[in-house]
Formats: C-alpha cells, sequence, structure tokens
C-alpha cells in the first residue's frame, strides 16, 4: 500500500469525533457516580442493587479510560505518522499509520463493551420495577 497524507488524513476527523463521543460518556458517568454518592452522603439513601450499581460502575471507569487512552495513543500515532512522511520516512510511516489503525480499532472494542456494561448497568436499574409487575 502506497501511504501519503491524504491516507492520514482519512483518519483526522474521525478521532476528534470519537474522542468528543468518549468524552461525553465520561462526564454522563461521573455525573451519575457524583448523584449516587452525594445520596448515599447526604441523604443515608442506599438502593437494594447498590453493590451491583458499583461493581458496574467500577467496570465502566476501567474500560472507558482504556477507551479514551487507546483513542489518543492513536491520534499520537496518527500526528507521528505525519511527521514521519513529512521526513520521507515512508517505512516507518507505515508501521505507525499501523499502529493508529489498531489502536482505533481497540479503541472502539473497549468502547464496544462499554456499550454492554450500560446496558447491563440500565437493566439493573429497572429490576425493582421489574419484580413490582411480576408480582
Amino acid at each position: 500500500m502506497n501511504i501519503d497524507y491524504t491516507v492520514v488524513a482519512l483518519m483526522f476527523p474521525a478521532i476528534p469525533l470519537i474522542m468528543n463521543v468518549y468524552s461525553t460518556r465520561f462526564h454522563t458517568l461521573s455525573a451519575l457516580i457524583r448523584k449516587i454518592h452525594d445520596e448515599y452522603v447526604f441523604e443515608k439513601h442506599t438502593p437494594p442493587e447498590w453493590k451491583d450499581q458499583l461493581n458496574n460502575l467500577n467496570a465502566r471507569i476501567s474500560v472507558l479510560k482504556y477507551s479514551i487512552m487507546f483513542g489518543a495513543f492513536g491520534f499520537l500515532f496518527n500526528m507521528v505518522t505525519v511527521f514521519a512522511l513529512y521526513l520521507e520516512e515512508l517505512f516507518v510511516a507505515r508501521i505507525i499509520f499501523g499502529s493508529c489503525c489498531l489502536s482505533m480499532m481497540t479503541s472502539i472494542i473497549f468502547f464496544i463493551r462499554e456499550i454492554q456494561i450500560s446496558t447491563k448497568a440500565l437493566r439493573l436499574h429497572i429490576s425493582d420495577m421489574d419484580e413490582k409487575f411480576k408480582e
């Protein structure tokens, strides 16, 4: 494959968009954690599924951290690819661009996992309503 600036430029719109999505998820998750923390500390409110929610939130934090980290590595590798092309190091640019693509794919895989965990959290959240309707 022949690599030049146009190939590398394909990643530039995608990376900021995906990082924006990750940031939004992170801010939403942090707001949820703060809300649950305030309910526990100030109102002494502990829902029955509290322990499961904490485990779920910890898992989401970890997975989202890796999503953001690999997305950032992808952005960094993309910039280094541009620099390698500037220095006319085509072989190095190919390897680094491959690393960029692998980082972005890994980031997306972690994000898919975070979506699965989030879905489980939503099911856990409505589980008490499910039990009431079954009675």
